[in-house]
């Protein structure tokens, strides 16, 4: 049997007025869970606690409501004008949201103990929950980024890295691939940390090749595998939810095999001979027809792509390459980059 509460008017307004914006703002989150990110399980949880909210909002608090009368409505902070991207908006409702179920639990205390315990539990649970879903808001960030790349920079030793990413990057560049497979390991990761810095201001995204190690402790948007390194499911337990996990694949079979692994995007080559890495043959173009009706995640083809061949990769079917000497090697990266880019948006 319900139980009506003895409550002051006052009191019974603020309980009124912060259980609507709790629900309000979670209503606001389920709706990115199940638009945005499509995490149904998300949706579930986030629908359930606004249940146990709305049968906790009894009538005393609703018949205490004068919209009218609160000096606090309609004030806005020029923070909220801010706010561009879900991200932002996510966060902002889970504060919203702690802070209500906060006012709720002290002044709910006395005179609806239920209430207060409800609010408790579930700012505690929520607070774990803000971190899963600003994770998974990174990770639907960088799937979105990666799926409209049309080029990633891998890049090569050179004393003017820096300056040639960035270049890269103002040219439409949107994906770099940072290979440290020579120096030190302090000298890797300072450069890791310098490109880091450079992609997150440009909003671009930082693969880091083989070197999970390096991936994480430079904050990169994730790992570039190849076939002998270490298997995608060990990497991901690695290295998180969050990140990417790319793979370098040389046939149509492995391309299979990476998307049965859940692999965010893969690179396909050589496409042409290349002295990057030694591998047997280049296989061609003809793979890049075969992969059109089969392949579901983001492909890159690779090796050996320049200015003069990348027509035919594209008449190929390639929506996306990866280039290291096409803008590394050459005299003006900036240039370089743009007449790549030019190619593959005709």
């Amino acid at each position: 049997m319900s139980v009506t509460p003895n409550i002051n008017q006052n009191v019974a307004q603020l309980i009124d007025a912060n259980l609507d914006r709790a629900r309000e703002g979670l209503r606001a989150i389920e709706d990115w869970c199940r638009f945005g990110l499509k995490e149904k399980e998300k949706v579930i949880t986030i629908k359930n606690w606004r249940h146990l909210l709305s049968q906790q909002h009894l009538e005393i608090y609703k018949r205490a409501r004068s919209a009218s009368n609160d000096k606090g409505a309609g004030l806005n902070h020029p923070a909220q004008e801010m706010r561009d991207n879900p991200k932002e908006i996510v966060a902002a409702n889970f504060g919203r949201v702690q802070e209500a179920l906060r006012v709720i639990e002290e002044f709910s205390r006395l005179s609806n103990p239920d209430l207060s315990k409800l609010s408790s539990e579930i700012r505690y649970l929520a607070y774990d929950l803000e971190l899963n879903i600003i994770k998974s808001c990174d990770f639907n960030s960088r799937v979105n980024k990666i799926k409209s790349c049309k080029i990633c920079l891998i890049t090569k030793p050179h004393k003017e890295i820096a300056e040639i990413v960035l270049s890269a990057i103002n040219a439409g560049v949107k994906m770099i691939q940072y290979r440290c497979k020579t120096g030190s390991d302090i000298e890797n990761l300072a450069i890791a940390k310098e490109l880091s810095l450079i992609c997150k201001t440009n909003k671009s995204l930082l693969i880091i090749n083989d070197r999970l190690d390096i991936a994480l402790a430079s904050d990169a948007d994730g790992v570039h595998l190849g076939q002998e390194d270490i298997p995608v499911s060990d990497a991901r337990k690695i290295i998180g939810d969050e990140k990417l996990i790319g793979l370098s694949t040389h046939s149509i079979e492995q391309v299979q095999i990476a998307q049965e692994q859940s692999c965010d995007y893969i690179g396909l080559g050589p496409i042409y001979p290349t002295n990057s890495k030694i591998i047997s043959k280049s296989i061609g173009t003809d793979f890049l027809n075969q992969l059109q009706k089969t392949n579901n995640i983001p492909l890159f083809a690779i090796g050996g792509i320049n200015k003069d061949n990348i027509s035919e990769v594209v008449k190929a079917g390639a929506k996306r390459v990866a280039v290291i000497n096409a803008i590394m090697a050459a005299d003006d990266s900036y240039l370089a980059s743009k007449e790549l880019m030019e190619q593959l948006n005709k």
